[in-house]
């Protein structure tokens, strides 16, 4: 199966050739752009991409270069020999000619090819090149699953430098054959202006090709749409997103560095705007627009949800970011609206879910580590973006998870597994109740991983009141920080579960395609 899986992407890529041909990669961000005697004729630009696949439904993502409608044809063969058409809705200008569709009625357990083009607005004979694409729906029945999981693209002026291959870390986990992807958060960088050339200290250069909405921080609608386009200018990430699903959450740096709801720029000369609140509403937008996320018409802000996959597997993606309260000293001895991490409605809808969750293992896709100290002020060391608050008892942020673990174990909840980024270091952590200062919750592990393409930092100081262990971490050598992609300290995780025996394997990789660790975990 993973043999004929590969030879169906090859050819997809093979396909689609014509798509990397266009690639002109100018400063204007926009690829495909199609010449003056061919205005009439839509393009698609920044290729393909499908996320929140289900057993049943997906959601499925194309940009055009002028006004035009969306059209998919979908089949379960590559050669579409038996469509079924969606018209899509309308590529315009309020959304940057973005536009996604919900795929529903699909097989499950099967291979779904979907065919897009886009029809032209100015001239309804006039239509663009399709393109094809792939997923593959959840099973309805168990079977082996690989998924693969990391965070952080673009980040601490690390950007696309062709030379050295682009974003190779999605190569590396194209090469798994996966199910699909995880992306943990900093999907993008907002707040990371790019510089053109950037010396190295081995005496080499690292050239990004810049655009003009990263040679900024983002602030208006164009420039935060304009940074999730630009890590679609690059070939790995292209050829990633046409034949792997995404399912993707957010952290900091889709808005600014350590945003909390509230907060205002008044020491960032960057910024014009100073309401976090402000970008945080844009930046929304923008990921919404630019991301294959399924939307919820009760809260269309809403980006915590969870996915069904097939009867092994459900994940349940958190948003750590838009209920917090304000960064602080983290040391409240009691709860309140200042120690909101998660907040209650959300905290609410996760307990309910893992409750009815019948799924043999329960993925918590976090945006951030629970149990490793991340300071907002790093020189002070006195306020803290993270839950980590120091060790010791339930504190501040600390007790929204406390009440969450506790839930957990009073409830019976069985083979809960956390995976996130967030820190530019991989690591396995084992929390252990024997080894923590609160012990109401059963053991779990949490396993982190990236960057995929972003600065390389770490380790983080540990925070025992939960008791995390480190089993394994790989990071930078001591008084080494923001190493660059081409010191190959990038890192992904991988994930299988056995059809059969439902034991979880979670692998800790580089992108070199070398494993550093693995565990098999058995369900309960």
């Amino acid at each position: 199966m993973i043999r004929r899986l590969l030879a169906t992407r090859r050819q997809l890529l093979k396909s689609s050739a014509a798509l990397s041909a266009v690639v002109s990669g100018g400063a204007s961000g926009l690829i495909g752009a199609p010449s003056i005697a061919q205005a009439a004729r839509p393009s698609i630009t920044h290729g393909l991409q499908s996320g929140d696949v289900d057993m049943t439904s997906a959601t499925v993502w194309a940009r055009a270069d002028q006004p035009a409608t969306m059209l998919i044809d979908w089949d379960t063969t590559q050669s579409l020999t038996n469509p079924r058409r969606i018209i899509g809705p309308d590529a315009l200008a309020e959304t940057g000619f973005t536009a996604k569709q919900g795929l529903t009625g699909l097989p499950p357990g099967q291979d779904i090819f979907y065919q897009v083009s886009f029809q032209s607005l100015d001239d309804p004979g006039a239509y663009s090149e399709p393109l094809v694409g792939h997923f593959r729906t959840a099973p309805a029945t168990r079977r082996d699953i690989r998924f693969v999981w990391s965070g952080d693209t673009a980040g601490q002026g690390w950007g696309i430098d062709r030379d050295r291959g682009g974003m190779r870390g999605y190569g590396a986990m194209l090469a798994t054959n996966p199910d699909f992807f995880i992306h943990s958060g900093d999907t993008v960088y907002c707040d990371d202006p790019l510089e053109a050339v950037v010396p190295l200290d081995d005496g080499t250069v690292w050239r990004n090709l810049v655009t003009p909405e990263k040679a900024k921080v983002a602030e208006t609608m164009a420039e935060f749409r304009g940074n999730f386009l630009y890590n679609m200018l690059d070939d790995n990430v292209r050829a990633f997103n046409q034949t792997v699903p995404m399912f993707a959450q957010w952290d900091d740096h889709e808005v600014v560095n350590n945003w909390y709801p509230g907060e205002q720029l008044v020491d960032d000369d960057r910024y014009t705007v100073k309401s976090v609140s402000l970008l945080a509403a844009r930046a929304n937008r923008a990921f919404r627009q630019c991301i294959p996320i399924r939307e919820n018409p009760a809260d269309p802000r809403r980006i915590y949800r969870k996915i069904a996959y097939g009867p092994s597997l459900d994940i349940f993606f958190l948003d750590m970011r838009s209920y917090r309260g304000p960064n602080g000293a983290n040391d409240q001895d009691a709860p309140s609206a200042d120690t909101a991490f998660l907040g209650a409605e959300q905290l609410r809808w996760l307990k309910q879910e893992l409750l009815a969750s019948d799924a043999t293992w329960k993925v918590i896709a976090a945006d951030m580590p629970i149990g490793l100290v991340v300071f907002d002020n790093w020189r002070a060391r006195d306020t803290f973006e993270n839950v980590a608050n120091g060790d010791g008892p339930v504190r501040g942020r600390e007790f929204d998870i406390a009440d969450l673990l506790s839930f957990i174990h009073r409830n019976t909840i069985t083979n809960t597994v956390w995976l996130t980024a967030d820190v530019h270091y991989t690591a396995a952590h084992y929390y252990d109740p024997n080894q923590a200062q609160f012990q109401d919750f059963a053991p779990f592990w949490e396993f982190v991983s990236g960057p995929i393409h972003a600065g390389t930092f770490g380790p983080n100081e540990l925070d025992n009141t939960f008791g995390p262990q480190v089993m394994f971490q790989s990071a930078p050598p001591e008084g080494q920080f923001n190493l660059p992609p081409s010191a190959g300290l990038q890192f992904f995780g991988q994930v299988d579960i056995d059809r059969d025996t439902e034991v979880m394997t979670v692998g800790l990789m580089n992108i070199a395609g070398e494993t550093l660790y693995s565990v098999d975990l058995e369900p309960a």
